[in-house]
């Protein structure tokens, strides 16, 4: 498999060039030049199978001749090592429960599947690899784990000072090692335009080996196709079902997307969003106006111009037409955030973290009669503790885990949000 540039003013190049170098010189992302369509005999025979079954079937054409079907299989099995339930709220709402992994965040799948192909091609460099990763939330904690102590490659994290929860900021802070979090003054929006003029700087790159375990990177991207498919194979009538994606940086929902494109029998999308809806926008008008990022109670999604929004246009071929067709916005305030936890607590006894609360609510506004609606509940609710407190009226239990995790004790380094910066800062390791 080869992987063009959605500018498609840099060469094609394979897998293992797309995931080491991360992105393309002339800016765009990367992305298949094919998408397989698996046959309706293979997704019946995959029905009832494990999630690392399941994924090795849909990764072995994107990841050949770089990686071998047994490097593959070692792969997707020691990645996909927990479950992902789906769980039954109301009676015709579903809640696919992606916070089973290690760090308790849906971005376990794509950085642990990331960081051991990375691990692979590693063993073959005969120099350190250096990751560098921006993060609203979760992802610098899936990446920190997943990339703990793997040899040769070294891990830059940055996020937003003051815009992660607490138990986010530990999980990034306190691994040490191969891990070095930076503490940016700015927003996402800031970390994340860092990490890629970082990738444009040719001194940098010939320097420090860079690549990226953000979203934008196409091994952390297509492996959370898995467990759409999975999900699918799990419902009865799912290419009728409207699945609701909490959205920010549009790496989940666009990988939800490929999964239909490979044939799987999965129905229409919601992107549900916070108040930096610029995807609900451009679905009702065409037209793509970036506003200055405002900080929310869901704030993984405190995104203004998220990253996937090139692969979204490449998964419609460029189609607005054939785009809304399948894919609707949806968005929520952070008060109707609190409202929303504390009524289906109420009702149902579930309890939702702010982001998937947001998904929950727009299938309650937008679910049609007859209709099978799941929402992905994309980390576990005690990472936002002051939030779901505030919205409970009461003080949440201190899972095990957590508790744990706060006692460490935090290290990070604090910078300011211009290149220069962080550039001094790189070429100082």
């Amino acid at each position: 498999m080869k992987y063009f540039s959605t500018n498609r003013e840099s060469k094609e190049v394979s897998f293992k060039e797309a995931v080491i170098n991360s992105l393309p010189a002339d800016k765009g992302l990367y992305f298949p030049e094919s998408i397989p369509v698996l046959d309706a005999a293979t997704i019946s025979n995959l029905k009832g199978a494990s999630l690392p079954a399941i994924g090795y079937e849909m990764m072995k054409d994107f990841v050949q001749p770089d990686l071998s079907l047994s490097q593959l299989k070692d792969i997707v099995e020691d990645a996909l090592s927990f479950e992902i339930p789906l769980v039954q709220v109301e009676e015709d709402i579903f809640s696919l429960e992606l916070f089973h992994g290690p760090t308790y965040a849906f971005k376990d799948v794509g950085a642990r599947f990331l960081a051991r192909c990375l691990g692979e091609f590693a063993k073959s460099q005969a120099r350190e690899t250096t990751i560098l990763v921006a993060t609203s939330g979760d992802t610098g904690g899936a990446v920190a784990n997943g990339f703990y102590g793997v040899e040769g490659v070294r891990v830059v994290i940055l996020y937003p000072s003051g815009k992660v929860s607490d138990l986010q900021e530990k999980q990034l802070t306190t691994l040490g090692g191969n891990i070095t979090a930076l503490e940016v003054d700015g927003d996402f929006d800031a970390c994340q335009a860092l990490v890629k003029q970082a990738f444009l700087d040719a001194e940098l790159n010939n320097r420090l080996n860079l690549t990226s375990a953000n979203s934008i990177n196409i091994a952390r991207w297509m492996p959370q196709s898995i467990y759409y498919a999975a999900m699918s194979l799990r419902m009865e009538n799912s290419e009728e079902s409207l699945i609701a994606v909490p959205s920010g940086n549009y790496g989940n929902v666009t990988a939800g997307m490929l999964a239909k494109r490979m044939g799987f029998p999965i129905g229409k999308f919601l992107v549900c969003s916070n108040a930096n809806d610029i995807i609900p926008r451009y679905l009702k008008s065409c037209e793509y106006e970036v506003h200055p990022t405002i900080p929310t109670y869901a704030n993984a999604m405190d995104v203004s111009d998220p990253s996937n929004f090139p692969r979204m246009l490449e998964l419609y071929d460029h189609s607005f037409d054939d785009l809304v067709v399948d894919v609707s916005g949806f968005t929520l305030t952070d008060e109707e955030i609190l409202a929303t936890i504390k009524d289906c607590h109420a009702r149902t006894g579930y309890l939702l973290d702010p982001h998937g609360a947001i998904g929950y609510a727009g299938l309650k506004e937008r679910l049609k009669i007859d209709q099978i609606g799941v929402f992905l509940e994309t980390a576990h609710p005690i990472k936002f503790a002051p939030v779901m407190e505030k919205a409970l009226g009461e003080k949440m239990n201190m899972p095990e885990f957590a508790s744990d995790l706060m006692s460490k004790e935090k290290f990070s380094v604090r910078i300011g949000d211009q290149i220069g910066d962080f550039r001094s800062y790189l070429l100082g390791l």
